[in-house]
């Protein structure tokens, strides 16, 4: 078999989801016309639901729904980038969202069965297999917000609830999350032996400044503290940049808007989940010679 014909089967595969020597039967068959073959593919019916069950659904979007005093936040994943932005699956996580919000189920085992037969179809359909990977609930209360976005189409959902301002402003604090990473939300987050790492960290590199040495104990220990604060402050999100207005930090315009942030959840595709690599020639040489 030419490197050629490996190249289309691996197409074959990657947007189908069918098995190996179904893409290469397909690939015979068709001459070499990929897209006669996903024709062919779905007319044998050689995308089955129970073959992806144990394939890697890593791609997908991050979406969010709301409704009244409650939004939800939810993954579901495909195999592939080419599925995860094909209109057909925007549509079924939509649909998606549209039962949990609901339905409201409180686990996602409960969410998992109540779209079921949403992922099965979806899989006989696109042939990959679809999995509602997690969610989770906001609920706002008297006086309060849900701000929400959703970035890249589903590569990022972000959800914050705030006390105060208006639905607008909690959006635009939904996209200022979004566009950074911080691992603190507010200072006082910041456990009390990563202060102390970090201080041990400014100490130690201090030492090779002479002109730190010189300086009298108490005003080192100024120093260090200043240093260390910057250093962690960076990390926290209502004193990072506010990405609407960078003159400003976030918690200036929190304040100016006579808001505070109660919580935050943010979602991106994919994260935690190991995505299997292969040399893809060296699967196909093996299965063709145990054929």
């Amino acid at each position: 078999m030419s490197s050629a014909q490996i190249e289309l089967i691996k197409q074959l595969r990657d947007r189908t989801g069918a098995g190996l020597m179904d893409c290469k039967k397909a690939i015979v068959a068709c001459e070499n016309d990929v897209e006669k073959a996903i024709v062919w593919l779905r007319e044998k019916g050689l995308s089955k639901v129970a073959k992806k069950a144990n394939r890697v659904a890593a791609e997908g979007k991050s979406w969010i729904e709301e409704s009244g005093d409650d939004a939800v936040i939810f993954e579901v994943n495909s195999e592939t980038d080419f599925v995860s932005e094909s209109p057909a699956f925007g549509d079924l996580v939509k649909e998606i969202g549209k039962v949990l919000i609901e339905k409201k189920p409180a686990t996602l085992e409960e969410a998992t069965e109540m779209v079921s037969s949403i992922c099965a179809d979806g899989t006989m359909r696109m042939g990959e297999k679809i999995v509602l990977r997690r969610l989770k609930w906001i609920h706002k209360s008297a006086g309060e917000n849900i701000g929400t976005y959703i970035h890249m189409k589903g590569k990022i959902a972000v959800a914050v609830v705030l006390k105060g301002g208006d639905k607008a402003f909690a959006d635009d604090i939904a996209v200022s999350l979004c566009s950074s990473l911080p691992t603190y939300i507010f200072e006082s987050e910041i456990p009390a032996e990563v202060v102390k790492k970090e201080t041990e960290i400014e100490i130690e590199a201090s030492k090779a400044d002479p002109k730190f040495a010189s300086k009298p104990q108490a005003i080192q220990e100024k120093i260090v503290e200043g240093r260390v604060r910057k250093n962690l402050n960076s990390q926290v999100f209502v004193d990072q940049e506010f990405i609407l207005d960078t003159s400003k930090i976030v918690g200036q315009v929190l304040k100016e808007h006579g808001a505070e942030i109660v919580s935050t959840v943010r979602f991106t595709t994919g994260e935690g989940i190991e995505k299997a690599q292969s040399d893809f020639a060296a699967e196909v040489a093996a299965q063709l010679n145990n054929k």
